[in-house]
Parts: structure tokens; sequence; C-alpha cells
């Protein structure tokens, strides 16, 4: 697969909303996300944040910090107003990449191009959908092309395997045969050049 893009960002949320989509009425959203220590439903917060504040850099292409704003989403929001928001957010992250020239720089801890805020977007949406089944209890697991993806952009070094389970053991979600498991790590989104 090549370079990441508004398609791949696209299709995550949608993934993520056809696979929690069902769950946000009659689940508990108040359990832990899987690893992490936010609940569900602050995980989907985070990754309206994160998408929104992604097309905010692709828009405003700052060189040298993120913007000075934050996304709230209000506390009485239900689990299916929040995945609005991770629409809404995806879709001016679509939309800031629509109107990027490939050439476009953008700070994220340097310099990163418009494939490297898509490839984040995915990698954030996939990974947290990842964590909110695991607390809801759901068994799901990412498609394998956009992990593929986010790997060839995201982690230039990973070891080679299934795409999946590699992109889970990347980002201490998982095991790997024959490696340990991580419990930090850090992705490579700004470029070199």
């Amino acid at each position: 697969m090549g370079s990441v893009g508004l398609r791949d960002v696209e299709l995550a949320v949608s993934v993520m909303r056809e696979v929690l989509g069902t769950h946000a009425e009659e689940a508990d959203w108040s359990v832990r996300a899987g690893p992490l220590e936010w609940d569900c439903r602050e995980t989907a917060a985070h990754v309206a944040h994160d998408l929104l504040a992604y097309a905010g850099q692709v828009a405003a292409r700052p060189a040298d910090a993120y913007l000075p704003f934050d996304l709230v989403v209000r506390p009485e929001a239900e689990p299916r107003e929040v995945l609005g928001v991770v629409a809404a957010c995806g879709s001016l992250l679509v939309s800031a990449l629509a109107t990027a020239d490939p050439g476009m720089r953008a700070w994220h801890w340097g310099p990163c191009d418009p494939a490297g805020f898509a490839a984040m977007g995915v990698a954030e949406v996939l990974l947290h959908t990842h964590d909110i089944t695991r607390g809801l209890g759901i068994p799901w697991l990412p498609p394998a092309p956009l992990c593929d993806a986010v790997l060839q952009r995201l982690f230039p070094d990973a070891p080679s395997g299934d795409p999946v389970r590699v992109l889970l053991w990347c980002t201490g979600r998982g095991e790997l045969e024959g490696r340990p498991r991580l419990t930090s790590w850090r992705w490579q989104a700004a470029l070199s050049d």
C-alpha cells in the first residue's frame, strides 16, 4: 500500500462508527478502555480531539508548535454523540488534507507532511477503537490494509509480520513472538527533510 491519505482517514472513522455505533446505547462506556487509564467515552473524545488537532495543524501549517486550542466534549454527551463528534472531526481532517499540497509541512515534533497527519489520524482511530472494543468486550481487530499503511509511514523500522499484530505490538498493545512486549514507544511522523 502506498502513502496514507484522506480516503484512509474516512475509512478508519467509518469503521470506528460501524464497530462501536451498535454498542453506543446499551454498553457501559464508563469502563476502562483496554490498557488505558481513560474510560471508553473519554477515549472516544480523545480520538476526536486528536483528529481536530491534526486538521488544525494541516490547515494553519505552524512550523514550531501545536496550535493553542483544545476540543472539549461536554460531560453530558452520550457515547452516540461522542461518536458523532469523532465523525465531524474526522471530516475536518479530511477537508484539510484535501486542500493541502503534498509538499506542505506543519509541526508534529518536527516537520510533518499531509501523509504523516493522515497516518496519525488513522492510527489514533484504529488503536483507540481497539482499546474501546477491549473495554466493552467486543471481539475486533483493525483492518490489515490500514494497519500496514500506518506501519509503513509511522513505524519504518517495524518488524515484518501480520500488520495488525505488528501495529498492536509497536504501540504496546500486544505480544509479538520472539520480542519483548513494549512498555514505551513513539511513532515517527516528522520527516528528516
